[in-house]
């Protein structure tokens, strides 16, 4: 969990690299290409008019938060184990998608959770095994690389 969290911070201060491939009035997507694996990173940025405590209630990953409620792509999000007060084991469902063509997924990541001296609030995951999470049917088994939200306080 420490080391996708080292991950995030590593891609915010590394701006080189990013291509913008899709924009809207309040969120803009970028991508490169991935040094770990086969494909491309990807990271979406949007001021939104909150505060940063609102907009973390929002995202952050916790079991009965409001993400499941916001998030079409988030159907379920369970922690299976509690590690320390910031870091956790957790499993998040998504649900089928194109007319059912595509099924639903379950990732079991180890999550951490941390708020920086410049206000900033990270949570970051990875891919984990553990033995109380086995694979369940009718439910593809994702695996996620380093991967996260970060909740900057932009100035005003």
């Amino acid at each position: 969990a420490e080391a996708a969290a080292e991950k995030l911070r590593l891609y915010r201060r590394d701006p080189g690299g990013w291509r913008g491939c899709r924009s809207t009035g309040e969120v803009a997507v970028s991508w490169r290409p991935s040094t770990e694996f086969a494909g491309n990173l990807y990271k979406g940025e949007g001021i939104l008019p909150a505060s940063p405590r609102d907009v973390w209630e929002c995202i952050k990953p916790v079991a009965g938060g409001l993400r499941t409620k916001w998030d079409q792509n988030v159907k379920d999000f369970e922690v299976i184990e509690v590690l320390s007060d910031t870091i956790s084991v957790c499993r998040t469902t998504t649900p089928s998608a194109f007319m059912r063509i595509i099924s639903p997924r379950e990732f079991v990541d180890v999550v951490v959770m941390k708020q920086y001296e410049d206000g900033t609030m990270l949570s970051a995951a990875t891919n984990v095994e553990h033995p109380l999470c086995p694979p369940r049917p009718n439910f593809v088994r994702g695996f996620n690389y380093p991967c996260g939200c970060l909740c900057v306080p932009v100035p005003g």
